[in-house]
């Protein structure tokens, strides 16, 4: 550390599963004190995971909330404005230091409501509400772009689900396979898709299948953060069911499951919940901690 900070707790835990083999690694600091920018994306790196979140003291306006933290999510490449599954592995693994209950944290792109609750069979599930989302139009010229860089064609495309810009903290690229197969089969160029979202500020490229009414399988490349793929996307989910309401794919009032991980035998679920009259969007699941011996 190049800071005169203690050694800090760098926790491991899964988000959006209970399997410590399956949903989305994150490294969690519960306390960032005295932490450097430096420190934090070195601990970050070194971990090696899509995101690792550290939390401090809150802000002055949030000061008067009994478990309100400042948050930063740091990938092994940068500083990420937002990032859903390591919320979700922050707040389970605070419920099991702290309880079940509501935490408010502040992040980059704005302040998160997350509450944490507990299943008779002692279970935490963490629930996060989004920043108010947005969706935006996006060029053909950057659709057929994005295309080539996946080694996709214009026929892979549903085409019940055009092409958009997804916003609930961080930007996704929401592209739908128009096959299951499709969606299995992600060879990409890696160089060329990271610098294809970098020139539009994207987080990760969310690759998108419909299942059924509300079930949705979903995949994310994030050559941005150093990361082939991301197993287990809370930002992508919120920016996704946001897009999905929009565009009238789905009712106002939704619940909908998405299945990411699948076809990286690390498969998680995530929970998106939709409340007419409200465009925030919520995102769920549950977490657990990774054991040393299984944490590399």
């Amino acid at each position: 550390m190049t800071s005169s900070h203690r050694s800090p707790e760098i926790l491991r835990y899964t988000a959006f599963s209970a399997d410590p083999a399956g949903g989305n690694p994150a490294g969690v600091v519960l306390d960032a004190t005295g932490l450097t920018d430096e420190d934090q994306l070195a601990i970050a790196a070194e971990l090696g995971y899509s995101e690792t979140a550290f939390l401090t003291a809150p802000p002055r306006e949030l000061a008067g909330h009994e478990r309100a933290y400042t948050v930063r999510y740091f990938s092994p490449k940068a500083e990420v404005s937002f990032c859903g599954h390591a919320t979700i592995a922050t707040a389970v693994a605070h419920g099991e230091r702290h309880g079940p209950g509501d935490l408010v944290l502040a992040t980059l792109a704005g302040t998160v409501p997350v509450t944490v609750t507990q299943a008779p069979d002692g279970t935490l599930r963490a629930t996060l509400t989004s920043v108010e989302p947005a969706v935006h139009e996006v060029t053909e010229k950057d659709v057929t772009e994005a295309l080539q860089a996946l080694g996709w064609s214009a026929a892979d495309l549903d085409p019940a689900f055009p092409p958009r810009i997804g916003y609930a903290g961080a930007r996704h690229l929401i592209l739908a396979a128009a096959t299951r197969a499709r969606l299995a089969d992600l060879d990409y160029d890696f160089e060329r898709l990271k610098a294809f979202m970098t020139f539009l500020d994207l987080t990760t490229v969310q690759l998108v299948w419909r299942e059924s009414e509300t079930v949705f399988h979903v995949r994310d490349p994030f050559p941005v953060g150093g990361v082939v793929e991301d197993p287990a996307t809370g930002a992508a989910a919120a920016a996704f069911g946001a897009y999905a309401r929009q565009l009238g794919l789905v009712p106002e009032e939704s619940a909908l499951v998405l299945h990411q991980g699948e076809d990286m035998g690390r498969p998680g679920e995530l929970h998106v919940t939709l409340h007419a009259g409200d465009a925030r969007v919520r995102v769920s699941g549950t977490g657990m901690r990774i054991p040393e011996t299984t944490a590399g």
